[in-house]
């Protein structure tokens, strides 16, 4: 049990079980060596002295199952203070050589315990038991209840450790029939081949961390696992932090949260400590985020000012990119100021906790006071404060739906407007969640390439490179303003600056909410999506047999194109084409880009690639007239009918109507006098400013947001973005009075309207009217 200092210092009381059974079966015998002879003995020590009257009490102990005197006796002694040398003195004051040497086989004690390691899978271990006693001493190692093969010795080695080693070990020690059992002690093994490297082939007592948690970019309700390992020895402990606060219960190598919210996300890490010595793991970023949405305009077509040519190439690349990180987006073309103001108080609906939201604009601008202001395109010569929105305004709406992410990146110019002298009062809240990505410095232009064809501005030229890259946002776009820096036509005329209050890593890449979640937030993104919903394609039968089918496709929110083409004619037919006429005189289509035999005549340029072939083209926002010709008459003759396809794409969303009173116009700008707008300098070689003098090739072509006014006053307007119909955008419903308007007139082969607009049937009444003329051949 122990050395001659410790062992003998034991009270008797405190022996083994098997030791006390043993000396209770060699003294309970009645001869002169019995436990009697014990209590004569020990009755001569007046410390332990034993009275006759307990003598006789040990004696009786006999007539009990299982009782033994010499238990009894060695209890009162053990009571009295005896320890073990003093009994091995009564034992050899006896003679008992038996007694004695079963004494002397319980002298057996660990002295090393084995220690918990952990280590990394492919280094050596070992686990060490040493024991001191009698002579014989053996050892036997086990894994949990089973014996280790070749377990046999004080020192247990794996060379290598495997990950399958890991557990729990105990040592057993032997010596004779008597045995002792070490403390446990873990092998934790973590699998991290090749992140040490030669250097963890061998163990000491360092911590290390060797095993890093990493960035985590979840939806809400989802699982979050961080882990963090380490080696060293004994096993190191663990202390989770979030935003350098320490977690609560949260002690172990793994931590986990089984359903995160807004609540989880921040920064964490792990501090590691073993014995006295401690360590931190990497800190990594955990981003909730629970959606996206981009609001993309671009104005080109200016009333009153300089027209630009580059937004509708921006405004198209930067949409398709966007969707490709799965942005919900809102991508628009020449709006007026009503319009704008309607189509930011649509995108804040969108807007709710924890959402990422994205408002690019391409067109005219300036700034005043640390304030920019977007011109629309209807804006007066002189423009002021009060005919242009307000950027910080529309910020701080963002900011009261506690988005996650508000990013702002404004291609146009940022002159001073000298003849504005509004102060904007727009108060901020202070949130480290906003990034300003200005295409020029304060005070200069932003430019757009001059040539031939149609090309991106500077801005978005760089930047559409590096969209697509899973950096934080501020990272990517600081890349952009060293891609523009070595452009020399704007090397020393525009930079790019950015301003941020970030303080996490969020980017564009972020994975948000699955659609499954029916909360308030996505109902409203599913009637936005019922919005953008395209008219699927149709066939129209003729009384003179023909048919011919329309085909529909959006450029982008705004901008409807209308393919007609022939399927089926009779053989006495000698031509026949199907064009779209009677367009409503607030579309200000120009007839001369209607109905033309490739998309580029009508001015779709970026469609052209995506669209059938050997179809008569229009660049519009509502159906219209069809028109063949037959070669069986003298005089033509036109077959009418009538085709309503509903509110299609963003039409629901009535943008031409007056702004409400709580929108971004009341938000910032104080009382203003007439301002004047800000002068425009000459641009570069080869490059445009954005107050550019342009020669649009395609006025009359590019639609506004008010782009149809279909009979008894409703308007259609058309939101889209991707070529084909099946659109993944979302809506906001506005119901249709039930009295409006007579029913559907039309008789289709396939009536193409979507269920969802059926309701609207009796409120529009948009008849497009499809009509044959048909020649005598003779």
């Amino acid at each position: 049990m122990s050395d001659s200092s410790d062992c003998y210092s034991l009270n008797i009381n405190l022996l083994r079980e098997p030791v006390l059974k043993r000396l209770c079966e060699l003294l309970d015998k009645t001869n002169s060596k019995g436990w009697r002879k014990l209590g004569e003995v020990v009755s001569n020590d007046r410390r332990f002295r034993v009275s006759s009257d307990e003598m006789e009490r040990c004696s009786l102990k006999v007539l009990e199952l299982d009782g033994s005197p010499t238990r009894s006796l060695l209890r009162l002694m053990g009571e009295r203070g005896c320890v073990l040398k003093d009994l091995v003195d009564f034992l050899q004051a006896m003679g008992h050589s038996e007694a004695l040497q079963c004494i002397k086989i319980a002298e057996i004690k660990i002295v090393i315990q084995p220690q918990s390691v952990a280590a990394v899978s492919g280094q050596t271990v070992r686990l060490y038991c040493q024991a001191v006693g009698s002579p014989g001493v053996q050892y036997q190692w086990f894994k949990s209840k089973e014996e280790m093969p070749n377990g046999t010795f004080p020192e247990l080695v794996f060379s290598p450790v495997q990950v399958r080693d890991a557990g729990f070990y105990i040592c057993r020690v032997n010596c004779g029939s008597m045995f002792e059992f070490s403390s446990w002690a873990q092998l934790e093994i973590l699998d991290v081949a090749g992140t040490c490297g030669a250097t963890c082939q061998s163990l000491d007592s360092r911590v290390k961390v060797v095993l890093q948690p990493r960035n985590q970019r979840l939806h809400e309700g989802a699982v979050l696992e961080l882990e963090c390992g380490a080696v060293g020895k004994p096993i190191p402990q663990y202390q989770w932090y979030r935003n350098g606060v320490p977690l609560q219960n949260a002690c172990k190598r793994k931590y986990m949260v089984h359903m995160v919210t807004r609540e989880h996300e921040g920064k964490y890490r792990c501090m590691v400590s073993c014995k006295d010595e401690w360590t931190w793991s990497r800190e990594v970023d955990v981003i909730i985020a629970t959606d996206k949405v981009a609001l993309l305009i671009g104005n080109l077509s200016y009333q009153n000012h300089p027209q630009l040519r580059a937004p509708m190439v921006d405004v198209y690349d930067l949409t398709n990119l966007l969707r490709q990180l799965n942005f919900k987006v809102v991508s628009l073309l020449d709006l007026t100021e009503s319009e704008m103001r309607n189509a930011v108080d649509e995108f804040l609906l969108l807007l709710h906790k924890g959402v990422y939201g994205l408002l690019y604009y391409a067109g005219h601008g300036y700034e005043n006071y640390g304030n920019s202001f977007m011109v629309p395109v209807d804006a007066p010569n002189p423009y002021r404060s009060a005919n242009c929105l307000c950027v910080q305004s529309i910020l701080k709406l963002m900011q009261e739906k506690e988005t996650g992410l508000n990013v702002f990146l404004l291609d146009m110019c940022r002159k001073r407007n000298v003849h504005d002298d509004t102060t904007p009062n727009v108060v901020l809240k202070v949130t480290a969640n906003i990034v300003f990505g200005y295409a020029t410095c304060p005070d200069a232009e932003a430019f757009e390439l001059n040539s031939s064809g149609f090309t991106n501005g500077v801005f978005i030229k760089f930047l559409k490179k590096r969209l697509l890259e899973d950096e934080k946002i501020t990272v990517l776009l600081d890349r952009v303003a060293e891609d523009m820096g070595q452009f020399d036509p704007t090397k020393g005329k525009q930079a790019l600056e950015i301003r941020s209050s970030l303080s996490e890593r969020r980017a564009l890449t972020d994975p948000v909410l699955p659609s499954g979640c029916w909360d308030e937030a996505q109902a409203r993104n599913l009637q936005w999506a019922k919005a953008h919903e395209l008219p699927e394609s149709m066939c129209l039968n003729f009384e003179g047999g023909v048919q011919i089918k329309l085909g529909f496709a959006a450029e982008f929110s705004n901008v409807l194109v209308i393919y007609t083409s022939i399927v089926r004619k009779p053989v006495d037919i000698s031509s026949c084409q199907a064009y779209v006429t009677n367009f409503t005189p607030e579309l200000d289509v120009d007839p001369k880009e209607m109905n033309r035999v490739t998309p580029e005549e009508t001015g779709s340029y970026l469609l052209s690639k995506n669209l059938p072939q050997h179809c008569l083209y229009t660049r519009l926002s509502s159906l219209q007239k069809l028109r063949c010709t037959y070669a069986a008459m003298e005089e033509p003759v036109d077959w009418t009918m009538e085709v309503n396809i509903g509110k299609p794409l963003i039409a629901r969303l009535d943008l031409h109507r007056p702004p409400r009173r709580s929108s971004c116009l009341q938000t910032c700008l104080m009382p203003h006098s007439p301002s004047h707008s800000p002068c425009h300098s000459p641009g570069a070689e080869q490059i445009q400013q954005y107050p550019c003098c342009f020669p649009s090739q395609l006025s009359g072509t590019y639609l506004g947001v008010e782009s149809c006014e279909l009979p008894h006053g409703s308007h259609s307007t058309f939101y889209g973005g991707s070529p084909h119909s099946d659109s993944a955008l979302y809506h906001r419903y506005r119901e249709a009075d039930a009295d409006e308007g007579p029913p559907f007139l039309a008789s289709l082969t396939r009536v193409n309207i979507p269920i969802e607009a059926s309701d609207d049937i009796e409120e529009l009444q948009s008849s497009f009217i499809h009509c044959l003329q048909v020649h005598n051949r003779h």
